[in-house]
Order: structure tokens, then sequence, then C-alpha cells
């Protein structure tokens, strides 16, 4: 049998897993098949940058696309910020069970349960929000936001608006449960209560045809839009993308969800998948050969054969090579595709141009770009928090304990009553449950064992499980979130660094802090469009930008007339702009007016939208996924591709869920 080739472009989430899985999988009924990788096979991995996988593949920056683990003094062991992708939802294993299960069933298969932590958010956030400082809990009828929303809604939360905007179609009795339930409502679901004659829309209209920004405005005012934007602080969350996925998608940051990371920082488990694909093709005679600093430029079918070039990260615009394979995944975003696709637009050539297809660019345009920007700061002390030297007026609401498996092991270590806990590991009440206060937890642990903690127990019980980050604390000035992320080192032994993601922002306030980057007294000397710092790695914040950051610092936790040296000088400041090429994009989002189950089923192989043709050209990553945002989208929508066009066996039982929307 004739030994084939498979190419893949793009080495962050979506490209790992399938060259991973690619490897490992196994074929459907345990059959032979002639689609999976064997011996004599080739494997090519191509990237436009050059992630450090390991000391034999160092690079510039952390390994993920956009997941980018920062170190300070990237120095692995120290203090580490996420200015990426950052966290999972963690499943339990369950069919009926919520999270993200890909992610969670890689972490295990590569034997990282063991650095999963949670990544707890303050059930008190604070807001800085119209230059007044109020804890969530501190809202009321008496001291409401400073919005002049319809019906009192200033008086609670700002996410109370995305629940009053969802129940026009999903309430907590009526709607979609399940994922299989919520691919069907994000074609068929409609608003199906009567609304007044004084209403844009009315019961009947599709949810998929209409803009969430024009159905909150709608529903809400203008007040009541400005009040759920500012205080969500996700702007992305509240654009015109379609209303129907906005529905679903926004539950996800609603209080109450858990979230998970790891202790060795997110994009380690990119380094243990790129690890695990060169060892696995040496044990199975696969040929695996990496290309960084190469990146896709063009690609054709022609005589059923994938004919593609390459061009050089020197000289990314000009072909420098053309090669041919089998099989060729697009394991990237939209705007990377949209530069391939630019390469064969405009001259006349022999084959099949499959990007450049009416139906195909149709479908590519329905995920919605989101510019996302990210800005960390290292500090000696948590100055924002409230049990440091000098607490400011407003600290973080951050500190919390939570009982964890690595909780528990450290107990074991200090001798802590077997059955104690035994009994606590056991208890869904307590295990991996925030406790806001230290006497709600040794109370509830008290109760559990039916004995009273001496002062010891009480002490050991509360220092391994205390938490103080993550947050965030949201406002409506250009920083937007700030994510406390402490002194999360994986070598305590050194000087204790405290690390601060100062701003987490998107969507039209990238552009503030972007202009920041060259400061004054510069002129620009690179095209933006040639500007590739997302993949160089997180880059030295001007001292412009951290005057600016420090201001607004300031006023989120000091009050809005706080001199901006209330907050002290950072020991290191850099930034993400995820705005720039060749990603252009944070995450993504579907537009308005798709049948978004067609989407996902046909843009994964494009050419199933041109009548006629069949061409093993792929398209996987989160961008046209059910779980855009998340790295769960990345791995589900290759996950499906190599279920359905190379029968590889799934990595677990998709009969509850569904790795994306299945049509009816």
């Amino acid at each position: 049998m004739e030994s084939k080739t498979y190419s893949i472009f793009g080495a962050g989430a979506a490209g790992l897993y399938t060259a991973w899985r690619l490897l490992d999988g196994q074929a459907v009924g345990g059959k032979k098949n002639a689609k999976l990788l064997t011996k004599g096979d080739t494997l090519e991995l191509y990237d436009w940058g050059q992630y450090d996988f390991s000391k034999k593949n160092p690079g510039s920056r952390a390994a993920g696309a956009r997941v980018c683990t920062w170190h300070y003094k990237d120095d692995k062991n120290n203090s580490y910020l996420e200015v990426g992708g950052m966290r999972y939802s963690q499943w339990d294993g369950k069919p009926e069970s919520e999270g993200h299960r890909l992610v969670t069933t890689v972490i295990s298969q590569l034997g990282l349960d063991k650095y999963s932590v949670p990544f707890n958010e303050s059930t008190n956030p604070l807001y800085c929000l119209r230059t007044k400082n109020m804890y969530l809990n501190d809202i009321t009828s008496t001291n409401p936001a400073p919005y002049y929303v319809n019906n009192f809604g200033a008086t609670d939360s700002p996410d109370t608006g995305f629940n009053l905007v969802e129940s026009l179609a999903v309430t907590q009795h009526h709607g979609p449960k399940t994922r299989t339930e919520w691919c069907t409502f994000y074609q068929e679901g409609k608003i199906n209560i009567d609304l007044p004659e004084s209403s844009v829309y009315k019961k009947g209209d599709y949810l998929k045809d209409i803009g969430y920004w024009n159905l909150m405005f709608d529903q809400l005012g203008s007040e009541g839009y400005n009040y759920t934007s500012d205080g969500n602080g996700y702007t992305s969350n509240v654009i015109n993308w379609n209303a129907a996925v906005a529905f679903q998608a926004n539950n996800e940051f609603t209080p109450g969800t858990e979230y998970k990371t790891l202790t060795t920082g997110y994009s380690s488990m990119f380094n243990a998948l790129f690890d695990t694909i060169v060892k696995l093709a040496k044990e199975k005679g696969v040929r695996f050969n990496y290309y960084p600093n190469t990146r896709l430029h063009s690609i054709l079918q022609k005589n059923k054969v994938i004919h593609y070039t390459i061009a050089t990260r020197e000289n990314p615009n000009k072909k420098s090579g053309a090669k041919t394979t089998n099989a060729a995944w697009l394991a990237m975003p939209r705007h990377s595709i949209e530069l391939v696709a630019q390469a064969t637009r405009y001259e006349n050539h022999e084959g099949l141009d499959v990007l450049n297809h009416e139906k195909v660019q149709l479908y590519l345009e329905s995920a919605v770009m989101q510019p996302s920007y990210k800005v960390g700061m290292f500090f000696h002390e948590p100055w924002w928090a409230d049990n440091s030297k000098n607490p400011p007026p407003y600290p973080a609401q951050i500190n919390s304990y939570e009982v964890t498996t690595a909780v528990l092991a450290t107990l074991t270590q200090q001798k802590f009553p077997a059955a104690y806990i035994k009994a606590i590991g056991n208890d869904k009440q307590i295990m991996e449950t925030p406790f806001a206060a230290a006497a709600d937890l040794i109370s509830q642990v008290e109760t559990l064992v039916k004995e009273r903690l001496t002062v010891v127990q009480e002490q050991q019980l509360l220092n391994a499980s205390q938490r103080n980050t993550i947050g965030p604390s949201v406002t409506d000035m250009p920083i937007r979130q700030v994510v406390y992320f402490g002194n999360n080192a994986l070598d305590q032994s050194g000087d204790k660094i405290y690390g601060l993601l100062a701003s987490y922002d998107d969507e039209q306030f990238t552009s503030f802090w972007s202009e920041l980057e060259l400061g004054p007294h510069k002129v620009r000397k690179t095209p933006v469009s040639s500007d590739c710092q997302t993949l160089e790695g997180p880059r030295k914040a001007p001292e412009i930008m951290v005057k600016m950051l420090r201001q607004q610092l300031a006023a989120v936790h000091f009050g809005p007339q706080a001199d901006y040296r209330s907050v002290p000088e950072p020991l290191e400041t850099k930034y993400m702009d995820w705005s720039k090429p060749p990603f252009n994009a944070g995450y993504h989002a579907y537009a308005g007016h798709y049948n978004i189950c067609d989407v996902q089923q046909k843009i994964r192989k494009p050419s199933q939208l041109i009548d006629g043709a069949d061409a093993d050209i792929f398209i996987v990553g989160e961008a046209y996924s059910n779980d855009q945002a998340w790295v769960e989208g990345a791995y589900c929508t290759a996950e499906s591709v190599l279920n359905d066009f190379f029968g590889i066996a799934p990595i677990i039982d998709p009969k509850h869920y569904p790795f994306i929307c299945p049509c009816g």
C-alpha cells in the first residue's frame, strides 16, 4: 500500500489535537483503515510562529496559539499570567453533566490531572461603573448602580439583563437543556411571549435572524443595555451577533459556572500534546516533520491531488515552495484562512479553488472576528487585597476557601484525621465548593464529621484551602476587567511575586491600548498588517501605557479621584494585542441570519458546499465550532472531522454530547 502524507497548518489547539488523534486514534470497530496513519506515512505540522514546545524545539513564546502563559522574567518556576485563553469547565464524566468534555479528557489522558486546580471567581465582585465603586452585594434599592434602568433594574446585578432578554424564549422550566436541544434552538428558537406594540420585535420572530444588541436595546432600553454591557465586562457578549447562540453562550458567564486551570499554566497542555505527538510518531514509524516559521500561502486541488504553496516568516506574502499532500487541515481562524484565499483569488489557475467559492466565502463570513487585548503586570505585593500591608479602600473580594484533592493531600501530610479527610472527600457540598467565609467552611466540616475541630485542625484546613484569586473586578473604563492571579509560582522558595491581569478587554476598547503601544515622539515604522506580535509573545509595555494602567487601577481600588501613584510601580508589564495578525481576533462569534448547524457541518469540509466537488481540505478550530472562544471548540471540530471523514472512533461517547451541531 502506498504511503500517504497528511499536512496540518497551524500548531495551536486544533492542529495539535488533530496530529495527536491521527497517531493515537483507533479505527471504528477496531478494523484496519487506510485513512489512519501507519508505518511509513508522513505527518507534517506547519505554523507561522515558533512556539516554545521543548528543549529540542524552543520558541519565542509559550505554546498554544491564542493561549499564552507568560511567566515573570520568562522563568517557568516563577509566577505566571494567562494573556490568552486561560481556563476550562471541568466535566465529571457523567453523561448528563455540564463541562468541557474533550479538554477534560485530554488533560486526563496526558496525565495532567494533578496540575488541575479551581479557577475561582468572586461571589462578591468589585465594580467601578460611572465613577462609582461598589460591590455586588451592596447593590440594593437604597444603593443602586448609577444607571437609570427601566423597572428599577439598577437595584440588581448587571447580569440580570441577560436573564430578562433570555426569558423571551427560555425560562427555568421551558427551553433547551441539553447540547443537542440547544443546537435545535439555534435554528428553530423564537420569541414565544407576547410583546407590547412599542417593541420592534414580536412573538414568533426567529432569534437567529435577530442581532443580540438590537434585541437587548429593544427590551432593556438604552440604560439597561449599558448597565448589562458595562457590568458584564465582556463587550464581545453584547454585540450584534446571533441572538439564538448568544442566549446559550452568555449562560457561561453568569455566576455559578465553575472553572479550572493548570498550575503549570494553560499552555503546558500544548507542550504535553506536542511531546506525545513526537513520541507516538516514533513508536509507530510515522515520519513527523515540524515546520515552524512557515505559513500556508495558497491551496488548490488539481486532478484530485491537493497542491499547496508555503511562505517563510521572513517574507510571508511571497511563496517560497510548493508541495502536495493527501489531506490538509487548516487549523486556523477566519482571518488566517482569508490570507490563504487571497493568494489565488485574483489570478487565473487550474484546479478547484475551494476557499474562494462564493458559498464557502458566505459560510466563512458567519464567524464575526472579535479583537481582544490583555495586559499583565507583576508586583512585589498584592496591593489590591484586603490582607495586604496597606489595603486599598476597595479591595478585590477574592479571598475564599475551597477544598480540592490537592488540599486533602496536603492535610494528609499534616496528619489531619484520616476519617475526616475521607468524609470530606466524599461530600459534594464541600469538595470544590468555594466558601467566602472561613467560619462557613469550618461549620460545614464540623457538621459533617459531627466533631468540633481543634484550633490546630482549623488552621490546617484554612491554610491549605485558602484562595486569593481570581476575581474579576469590572469597570467601564478601558481596562474593563482586572484578574488577580496572585503568587502562583511552582517554586515558592524564592521571592514572592504577585501577578495581575491589569486589563482584559475586547472589541472597541482594544484600540485604546494599541494607540499606546508606541507612545509619543515615535513614528510608526512597521505596517500593522505585518506586525505579528502575537507570534512573538508578550511585548514590553512603554511607560505611557504603564501610567495609564496605574491611573485606571487606582480609580478601581482607591476611588475615582485617586492618584495613579496609589498603585505601586510594577516589576514587569507586557501586553498581547490579539487584534494583530495572523489571528486578528482573540475569539469569534456567529453572525445572525445563518443556519448555524449547517455552517458547522459544512465548513469543516468546505468542498461539501460546492456541487460535484470533493476535496480533502478541512477547516478546524474554535471559530466555526459549537464552543466559540474556548479550547473545547477547537478540539470538538477536530474530533468531528476525524470521526466523520477518517473513520476514527470518537474519543468519548458523543451520544449526549455531539461535538458539533447534528442538524436534526
